[in-house]
């Protein structure tokens, strides 16, 4: 066992004596070690100077991300390097040790590298000292080389940029404003400012394509959307009023883009007439119920950040149309035909058709889409108000509820300690997979923080 498991065990207050304390120590401790174990697993064999992929055989031969990956290779987008790396940062949280702070760092040090000289990142990053001159890096135009025809396209699809920049403004947090992470944030933070359009919306790339659907305002995928949180957190954070402001713009243009009644929905990309309009060939123009939920929870924390009304002001007419327009309980299609609300699909032929037959594979067609979550959300919030609703999120849970949560707690823990190898993995399937490490040290981080505080 390390030094430093011992050394934060020791730390918690024995207040409960007797059987269950001495289970408590002797779960927590075997928490510790598996947390280390993976850690040292992930950062010694994993990682490609400091950085992830997705998913590795068993014998680490195989790599992807979104796709086949080489050695050379890491991934920005989720569940890549900032998903590891923030996973690193909450293990240091709980344990306050160097060991999962070093971690954390070299994961912002990949990314710092692999820094777009537009301010953002592209999905992957390529450590080979030859492929990686197809990209037009941060470093390269401080040293002065030219663009040339190199890839220079800061990517906001699919949580991309804006999952490292948040990991990024972690780091910044508590390493104090250290060189390189701390300019390396002011710089991407720029990008978002100096993407945004003026009406609000922020595009799929940056800069924008000379042509096609990248250039559109983009919700697909969680893009604008991503956008507002990063703006968001980097107010709390910085406290500089520009990205409150830059955040609320955001809103502004989820308020104007909401279809008229009856279809009171949102698009998943709109084009510079902000009327919906189709990207790839089975992503039709067409009312979107996955991103109209994705947009109700984007208002809804606008509102309870600025307390401003009309944050919450389109919401029940949306909510009305997703009741009005569900498949069967809890499912919905992906897309409704504009004006007829008719659910429609993309064949694997590319034919737009009303039925359920031969769809496009590899693509949600429909699904739940997390609409019971979000109504409960604003039903919530619009009942109690802002001010009790967040007072309520902020109080400190029962006796009882601690303890449910510590028994629930305990039953993961040890399930997730069971399914650990002796090298510290968890294969799947013969897969290795970054979610999974992520998903089971959080696991571990709770029960370890609950410990602690509990004082078990």
């Amino acid at each position: 066992m390390g030094s430093f498991i011992a050394f934060f065990l020791a730390a918690i207050p024995t207040l409960i004596h007797g059987a269950t304390s001495a289970m408590d120590d002797s779960l927590a401790r075997q928490a510790g070690e598996a947390l280390e174990k993976a850690t040292r697993y992930f950062v010694s064999r994993v990682a490609a100077r400091g950085g992830y992929l997705w998913t590795y055989s068993e014998d680490l031969k195989e790599r992807a991300g979104e796709g086949r990956a080489t050695e050379s290779q890491i991934w920005v987008q989720p569940p890549g390097t900032p998903s590891v790396g923030l996973a690193f940062l909450r293990a240091y949280s709980v344990t306050r040790h160097q060991f999962y702070l070093d971690a954390a760092k070299g994961a912002a040090e990949a990314l710092v590298w692999g820094q777009l000289a537009s301010g953002g990142w592209d999905y992957r990053i390529d450590f080979d000292p030859a492929l990686s001159k197809r990209w037009y890096f941060r470093r390269d135009k401080e040293k002065g080389e030219p663009e040339k025809a190199r890839r220079n396209y800061s990517v906001f699809d699919d949580n991309t940029t804006q999952s490292a920049l948040r990991f990024l403004m972690e780091i910044d947090t508590v390493t104090k404003k250290q060189a390189p992470f701390h300019d390396a944030v002011r710089y991407g933070l720029d990008l978002m400012l100096k993407s945004q359009f003026p009406n609000g919306a922020w595009p799929q790339v940056y800069p924008l394509a000379p042509r096609g659907y990248s250039r559109y305002y983009t919700f697909n995928d969680g893009a604008i959307n991503d956008c507002i949180a990063v703006m968001l957190e980097a107010y709390r954070i910085y406290k500089d009023g520009s990205y409150l402001k830059s955040a609320k713009r955001g809103g502004d243009f989820i308020i104007a883009s909401q279809l008229p009644q009856p279809q009171s929905g949102w698009a998943q990309q709109y084009d510079h007439d902000v009327k919906p309009a189709p990207a790839r060939w089975f992503e039709p123009a067409a009312c979107c119920s996955a991103v109209t939920i994705r947009n109700i929870r984007t208002l809804i924390g606008l509102f309870l950040e600025t307390s401003e009304e009309k944050y919450l002001k389109p919401i029940p007419a949306a909510l009305e149309w997703l009741e009005r327009s569900k498949l069967r309980e809890r499912v919905w299609a992906r897309f409704y035909e504009l004006e007829t609300n008719r659910p429609i699909y993309v064949t694997a032929d590319q034919r737009t058709v009303y039925e359920q037959i031969n769809l496009r594979p590899h693509y949600s067609w429909f699904g739940d889409y997390g609409e019971k979550e979000v109504m409960e959300l604003y039903e919530k919030v619009s009942a109690l108000g802002r001010a009790k609703y967040l007072a309520e999120k902020s109080r400190p849970p029962s006796s009882e509820e601690r303890q449910e949560r510590l028994t629930e707690l305990q039953r993961r823990v040890r399930h997730v300690i069971a399914a650990q190898d002796r090298e510290g993995r968890w294969v799947e399937s013969g897969q290795i997979e970054t979610s999974t490490f992520i998903r089971n040290a959080g696991v571990l981080c709770d029960y370890l923080e609950m410990v602690a505080g509990e004082g078990l």
